[in-house]
């Protein structure tokens, strides 16, 4: 006997609520409220999200600053909408401490399912695993893991009153527990692959991601990713199927399954099958006009003027803003090195090129630096500064003796932010030498050598991990950590200086 379910899958959403691009300010096809009206939901169907959904619009940032003015949270309406029934948490949700995620798990309505984290307080209702019974009989279990790399982002204060512990454990204990009370088994997992899902090939052994070694090494009939942003609409892993939707609310994933059955109830064999749904165009009337009023606040601050510069920046191509600069990076360092005192800075941009108008709005700001970051310094030597040059250096690929962007950093995604653009340092690379032997000058900007002092060097905290390729800032020493987030540094800083000149405060050279 067969019995079919299907299930909707969601993911890393960063706050895509709207069907709005932020940087742009026009109408796009994504956000839950869109996503909401492409759900058919009955009694074999199930909502599921993998977390990352409190950051990453300017919605969100606002909603969280202003919140006690907004009875309704925006987040937990649109996934209500949407008929969501069991969450896992993402790496961002932890961004804004313990009082912040209780009130969003509060007003959510569905299960979080969590099995590496503990809330030692008891205030939360984050459960290990549960057993969902559909309309149809069919026992389906499920559990979910987040990435236990959270306890190397986050500082310690956002990570009070909880403790999160191996995924990969977790995930073992919760697949043992749901053996013989359900007749599928599922995972939902805030991680990526950790190999390249066509060649197998390691792409990183740091345990930021470990979706393969899950698949090897538990039971799980179908396992739903996210974190790397990746679009995976099926994958086959040691026989558990495995999916990951594209970030930011554009897709989402429908999985339909079919179990076959024994006499007995027990479940034979489970197979699937997947597909990605776009957004689409239309939005439901509620709860939209509920949050209307929130978002139109928005967009009418995002469009409000901070400041000046001197001079407009042009968006500059990836390749060309690499091999000579970028002003928009020079900007941000300079803002960096101000704030922090460092000797020297590093930044990344996003994966689109982008630039700023004389007239600076918010609206330019979040769409210059897309991330939530907040700013690291750490004590550095020339060898390691020498190692992340090294690794920047690897962005490019000689092909007929011209410089291009290496698929290192195109494939299996798109990582142009882990290309890091400095300030306060002068250096070559030559492209014509082997990775890893390319810098082949670095001095400070007069000249002088670095030696064997010890420097301040003002990174993001997300570089400060190590991640991205940079594993030698992981154990280099903290000297001092901020607690604001980089577009609110940016955002004061030209306000308070305008009209903003930017500075030359580097000199590189790339040779081939």
């Amino acid at each position: 006997m067969k019995k079919k379910f299907s299930i909707y899958f969601t993911s890393d959403t960063h706050g895509h609520i709207f069907p709005t691009n932020y940087a742009s300010g026009r109408p796009e096809a994504s956000g839950l409220l869109n996503m909401a009206a492409r759900i058919k939901k009955d009694g074999n169907t199930l909502v599921l999200d993998g977390g990352d959904s409190l950051q990453g619009t300017p919605l969100t940032s606002y909603y969280l600053e202003h919140r006690k003015e907004w009875p309704v949270h925006p987040v937990a309406e649109a996934f209500r909408a949407m008929g969501l029934d069991y969450v896992t948490l993402g790496n961002h949700d932890f961004n804004y401490g313990y009082q912040i995620l209780k009130e969003y798990l509060e007003a959510l309505g569905a299960v979080c399912l969590c099995a590496n984290v503990e809330d030692l307080r008891g205030e939360m209702k984050i459960q290990r695993e549960t057993v969902h019974v559909l309309e149809n009989g069919l026992r389906i279990g499920i559990t979910g893991v987040v990435t236990d790399f959270v306890n190397i982002w986050e500082p310690a204060c956002n990570l009070e009153g909880l403790r999160i512990t191996d995924p990969l454990e977790a995930a073992k204990a919760a697949c043992e527990e749901l053996k013989d009370r359900c007749d599928v088994r599922i995972c939902i997992y805030h991680g990526g692959f950790e190999k390249d899902l066509e060649t197998g090939a390691l792409l990183s052994d740091s345990r930021e991601n470990i979706a393969c070694r899950i698949a090897e090494e538990t039971d799980f009939d179908l396992l739903l990713t996210g974190h790397q942003h990746m679009a995976v609409e099926k994958a086959v892993l040691s026989g558990t199927y495995a999916v990951q939707p594209p970030a930011n609310a554009g897709k989402i994933l429908l999985i339909d399954g079919e179990t076959e059955m024994t006499g007995t109830e027990k479940a034979a064999e489970s197979s699937f099958k997947s597909v990605f749904l776009d957004a689409g165009t239309e939005t439901p009337q509620e709860p939209y006009g509920r949050l209307l009023p929130l978002e139109k606040q928005v967009q009418s601050w995002l469009d409000l003027p901070v400041g000046r510069l001197k001079e407009a920046i042009p968006p500059e191509e990836k390749l060309e803003a690499a091999l000579y600069g970028s002003c928009l990076a020079d900007l941000f360092n300079q803002i960096q090195i101000e704030a922090t005192g460092a000797d020297f800075s590093c930044t990344s941009l996003g994966n689109e090129p982008v630039g700023l108008d004389a007239t600076v709005t918010m609206r330019g700001v979040t769409a210059a630096y897309l991330f939530s970051n907040t700013l690291t310094v750490l004590e550095v030597t020339e060898d390691v500064l020498r190692s992340c040059l090294e690794r920047c250096a690897s962005y490019f690929e000689l092909r007929d003796g011209r410089p291009c962007i290496s698929e290192a950093f195109l494939k299996p995604k798109v990582e142009h932010y882990n290309y890091d653009f400095y300030a306060g340092l002068s250096y070559t690379f030559d492209l014509r030498r082997p990775v890893g032997e390319r810098v082949t000058r670095l001095t400070r900007l007069d000249g002088s050598p670095l030696g064997k002092e010890r420097y301040r060097l003002c990174v993001s905290n997300y570089r400060a991990t190590g991640t991205g390729g940079y594993a030698l800032l992981r154990d280099c020493p903290v000297i001092w950590q901020g607690t604001e987030e980089i577009p609110e540094l940016i955002r004061n800083y030209i306000a308070e200086r305008s009209p903003v000149a930017v500075a030359q405060n580097k000199k590189i050279e790339v040779l081939w």
